[in-house]
């Protein structure tokens, strides 16, 4: 039998990545035949996490129903969200911090969902109970995912739990959260060889709001006026994904992961969401959200609430 593909979703972020590798190292300690995989190119600050931390990139894999007859997920649970071939595999186990939502199997499954900042925080505990210790390369990268997700522990989204486990794993890693993190989160702001295009899915899911079909994307960066600057080509590479996916409304929020606030830029038919959701006046498709820095807590539930209600 072919081993139990893990994987996170698709345009995979630094949790994503490291959740993966991170699970496949404990289910190995524990007997099982996995392989962690990846359904989309990483970006520069898992790259960075990955180099420092020496640890090879995992590979990238299509329609998982191809390879392998079992899976597990981490970092998320939509189907939409997911690998191709989804529909036709077994879902062994989900690992996730996030909303629970268009999910179900034909049989049970080990499912662990957490209200906290990062899924590595879920795999730490995860590590403990079955009384695994965290080799030095792993705890780093966990510890990368927690100082990712929670933007160096000023997301609203980041929990005492969070810092905790992310103190041990600086302890275990050797490193100092605080100045190994800022490097990460530098490396990974660099976004100036990408195209407008491939800034919008660096870190983009869809959602399924009410009768809406949703894309919310993230952009973070230290310096929003240079992703501002390509506003025009942004608004043009966001209304050409609503044609090719016959999306209703395609969110970007520009992220200032210094300052902890945000830039929306939202196109499609209903711009409202985003004008009721945060009580906004849109100008130009575009308004200010101060203090707004997480997708998961200060984005999603609000477009949500006001697509359900319309």
């Amino acid at each position: 039998m072919a081993k139990t593909l893990i994987f996170g979703h698709k345009s995979p972020d630094t949790d994503t990545i490291t959740a993966a590798i991170s699970l496949a190292y404990l289910e190995t300690q524990l007997g099982n035949e996995v392989e962690a995989v990846r359904l989309g190119e990483i970006n520069k600050e898992t790259a960075f996490a990955l180099d420092y931390f020496g640890v090879e990139n995992i590979r990238l894999v299509g329609d998982v129903s191809k390879e392998t007859d079992t899976v597990m997920l981490v970092d998320h649970n939509e189907r939409n969200q997911s690998a191709d071939g989804l529909e036709n595999v077994t879902i062994r186990r989900v690992v996730d911090h996030h909303r629970i939502a268009n999910f179900e199997t034909a049989e049970p499954l080990f499912f662990r969902a957490e209200p906290v900042g990062c899924t590595a925080t879920i795999l730490y505990k995860m590590y403990q109970e079955n009384g695994v210790e965290i080799p030095k390369e792993i705890a780093g990268l966990m510890l990368s995912a927690i100082i990712s997700d929670t933007l160096l522990f000023k997301s609203p989204t980041c929990t005492t739990d969070d810092e905790f486990v992310a103190d041990r794993l600086a302890q275990i890693a050797g490193v100092s959260a605080e100045v190994y993190g800022l490097d990460m989160l530098k490396a990974g702001a660099d976004l100036s060889d990408k195209t407008a295009d491939e800034l919008i899915h660096i870190d983009s899911k869809p959602f399924e709001m009410g009768k809406f079909s949703v894309q919310v994307s993230q952009i973070s960066v230290i310096d929003v006026d240079a992703i501002m600057n390509q506003a025009k080509q942004i608004k043009a590479a966001m209304d050409a994904h609503l044609i090719s996916t016959n999306q209703d409304e395609f969110v970007v929020l520009v992220t200032d992961i210094i300052n902890s606030n945000s830039i929306v830029i939202t196109r499609g038919n209903t711009p409202q969401l985003v004008e009721n959701a945060f009580k906004v006046l849109l100008h130009n498709s575009t308004a200010e959200l101060p203090g707004v820095v997480s997708r998961k807590k200060q984005v999603v539930p609000q477009l949500t609430a006001v697509a359900q209600s319309l």
